[in-house]
């Protein structure tokens, strides 16, 4: 089993199976024990910011907001994509708490070691 789970999320209510996916992979991976990296890129950059997951509805699926809370309560992480983040005018200081914006320099620095299993939705 990878030491390390990083998701990339390139989806949100554009495509929100997709989003959906991705963020239930990285909970239950999370409460699985491992230790996960999830990156908001394009549309899901927007559920970073406070209220924003709780306005997502998808049929017979869990609520983003729970679905965050158990990535940041299991000890995992929340990146924005420092360009996604710059298109639409978003900084740190806006995003939800535990969450942090950073480029493309440190996805790679995160998927590159051994024991790193990373997922693109």
């Amino acid at each position: 089993m990878a030491k390390k789970l990083v998701i990339k999320v390139t989806a949100g209510v554009d495509a929100p199976e997709r989003c959906s996916q991705a963020f239930t992979v990285a909970a239950v991976a999370a409460a699985s024990g491992v230790e996960v990296s999830l990156w908001l890129t394009g549309e899901s950059t927007w559920f970073a910011l406070p209220g924003r997951a709780a306005e997502f509805e998808l049929p017979h699926a869990a609520p983003l907001p729970d679905l965050i809370d158990g990535i940041l309560t299991g000890g995992g992480s929340i990146t924005v994509c420092t360009q996604c983040a710059a298109r639409r005018d978003i900084e740190e200081k806006d995003l939800i708490e535990g969450a942090r914006i950073a480029g493309a320099q440190v996805f790679v620095s995160e998927i590159m070691p051994d024991g790193v299993q990373a997922l693109v939705y």
